[in-house]
């Protein structure tokens, strides 16, 4: 299909073909991906002839530079693959003039070898606005596509004096002051993205959000600004706002006191807290579990060879878990670091948290709402670990809790 007439952003773009060894560069999308389908034809066309010869020959692998994707199912799928590349190359291009524009911020320093690495898209482009149902394969057209919807919508009248623009996909009944930002919203739909880090290839909804990612890279003496709750440091005074909002719970466990600050970490609560389905099965035996972090950690103990080390100096051990190595730590190492944990109540010392949490509980008998998996401490001005004694809920949560 031919992108749809929306002129794109003029911008100075550099966009380089990866394809193998080719160096071709550019600075128009549509000529971009006129020369990368030049590859496409001519690899899908050899992969042809290359099956006569051996029908096991895995044919749709994209050649895109630390890439590494093969698909066995069907050629739409190396093209949807390698078109998003194409996407994704334009990406981090906006990515790249956005960081030169910071004069005081320096590159990613996260791992370059991840730059080409792109999510799955296992599906084709389906525009859901209404009566619509276009398909597209390339996302830079099906974007596009999407936005002459915005602005093709017809304002409505909602008062005398008050216009508004409706969101037309299926099932939205969302309504805005203007096309912008409408426009806006739409990407919660498309899951589009804007912007690309240039180094590590992360993708980003927005400007802000993508500086915020290199503002995090910053080393610890930039990082002014510290969170009083558990002393987290950061760059800018907003990253700092942000972050606190996630020591205010808002959200309460219908079947016991926790209390969270998100709809996602209340979710997590009710799966491993109230829940008694083991979704992740062990091909080995009869073990189950509640996640993948776990079921590998499982995984592990099968192994005939030992995949943890000990990272104390001059230390051999190893073992086939990472709890077996933990556990070789505290009993063998754990003498030699200085005992970071303080009881607030009579000042005896502890090395780890957990045994904090065992004297509180015991020696005085101290409880924590029901549902909190554990103790939580904060670091004082003397270096020591001691109990954080206050439970931040919001006001209206804290008016509910107390009607209860």
């Amino acid at each position: 299909m031919s992108p749809p007439g929306k002129v794109p952003r003029k911008e100075n773009l550099g966009l380089q073909c990866e394809w193998g060894s080719c160096s071709f560069v550019c600075s128009a999308m549509e000529e971009f991906f006129d020369h990368v389908t030049q590859h496409l034809q001519q690899h899908m066309h050899g992969s042809k002839e290359e099956e006569e010869e051996d029908p096991l020959e895995e044919e749709f692998s994209c050649l895109w530079q630390e890439c590494g994707f093969c698909s066995l199912d069907s050629s739409a799928d190396l093209i949807r693959h390698v078109y998003f590349h194409c996407y994704h190359t334009k990406l981090k291009q906006w990515g790249l003039q956005a960081l030169q524009s910071q004069a005081d911020l320096s590159p990613c320093i996260l791992d370059f070898q991840s730059r080409n690495v792109i999510p799955d898209t296992p599906d084709h482009f389906l525009c859901l606005w209404e009566h619509c149902e276009s398909v597209f394969d390339n996302p830079e057209w099906f974007y596009r596509h999407v936005d002459a919807h915005s602005l093709c919508c017809e304002y409505q009248a909602v008062s005398k004096d008050n216009h508004v623009v409706q969101c037309g996909w299926k099932g939205c009944t969302c309504t805005f002051k203007d096309r912008c930002k409408l426009r806006e919203h739409l990407r919660s739909h498309t899951q589009e993205k804007v912007v690309a880090c240039p180094t590590c290839g992360g993708m980003f909804a927005n400007n802000t959000k993508f500086l915020d990612h290199i503002r995090r890279q910053t080393s610890l003496d930039q990082q002014r600004f510290q969170c009083s709750h558990c002393s987290k440091r950061f760059a800018t005074e907003r990253l700092l706002r942000d972050h606190m909002r996630n020591h205010v719970n808002h959200y309460k466990c219908p079947l016991c006191d926790m209390t969270c600050p998100l709809p996602s970490s209340l979710r997590n609560h009710m799966r491993f807290r109230h829940s008694e389905d083991r979704p992740y099965k062990c091909d080995c035996c009869d073990y189950s579990c509640k996640n993948l972090i776990d079921l590998r950690k499982h995984l592990d103990t099968h192994s005939k060879e030992s995949a943890y080390r000990c990272d104390f100096e001059n230390c051999n051990f190893s073992a086939r878990s990472l709890s077996s190595v933990k556990s070789h730590h505290r009993k063998v190492h754990e003498g030699d670091s200085e005992p970071r944990y303080k009881c607030h109540v009579c000042d005896k010392c502890f090395t780890r948290g957990n045994n904090l949490t065992v004297h509180l509980r015991k020696k005085h008998q101290f409880k924590w709402p029901s549902g909190h998996p554990r103790f939580r401490y904060k670091e004082h001005e003397d270096g020591y670990m001691r109990l954080q004694l206050v439970r931040y809920e919001s006001v209206e949560l804290t008016q509910q809790l107390l009607q209860q």
